[in-house]
């Protein structure tokens, strides 16, 4: 059972690599995103209010805080996102997704769809899909950072 599971946690891991390899281009050229840049909107978009703190980010992220300072930090000088402070407590600092933040995910979003509709196409029929999508939901679906 170990080995099958530490097969599949590998296959996982290079799929995600392949998906990666694939969008970086075209994100970065097409709409000046990182792929990390991009899903740092996605879980703002996901968020009440279209917000998070830069630690609650950094969890769903599953990087340090301080990555997510230096992402934000230029795509705060583009104006896609954001710093507010706390009403209550101006020790906390959210990020907030801007108006161009939102415009730049759904442009974004349809590059995304159309790589993601390359990796699948010629390998997979309807019901194949909708079973990866199944298995692949229970692996995130308790997540604070799922983002189906």
């Amino acid at each position: 059972m170990e080995e099958i599971c530490a097969t599949n946690a590998l296959r996982l891991l290079q799929a995600a690599d392949e998906i990666r390899a694939r969008l970086s281009g075209e994100f970065s050229a097409v709409h000046g995103l990182s792929v990390n840049e991009y899903f740092l909107l996605l879980h703002l978009d996901k968020a009440s209010l279209n917000r998070l703190s830069r630690v609650e980010l950094a969890k769903r992220m599953h990087v340090s805080a301080s990555t997510v300072t230096r992402m934000v930090a230029p795509m705060e000088k583009l104006g896609l996102v954001a710093r507010q402070t706390a009403e209550r407590d101006a020790r906390i600092a959210y990020v907030t997704m801007t108006d161009a933040g939102r415009t730049k995910l759904g442009e974004a979003r349809a590059t995304f769809a159309k790589q993601a509709g390359y990796v699948f196409q010629d390998r997979w029929d309807q019901d194949a899909l909708e079973q990866l999508s199944g298995l692949l939901n229970r692996l995130v679906a308790s997540s604070p950072a799922n983002l189906s």
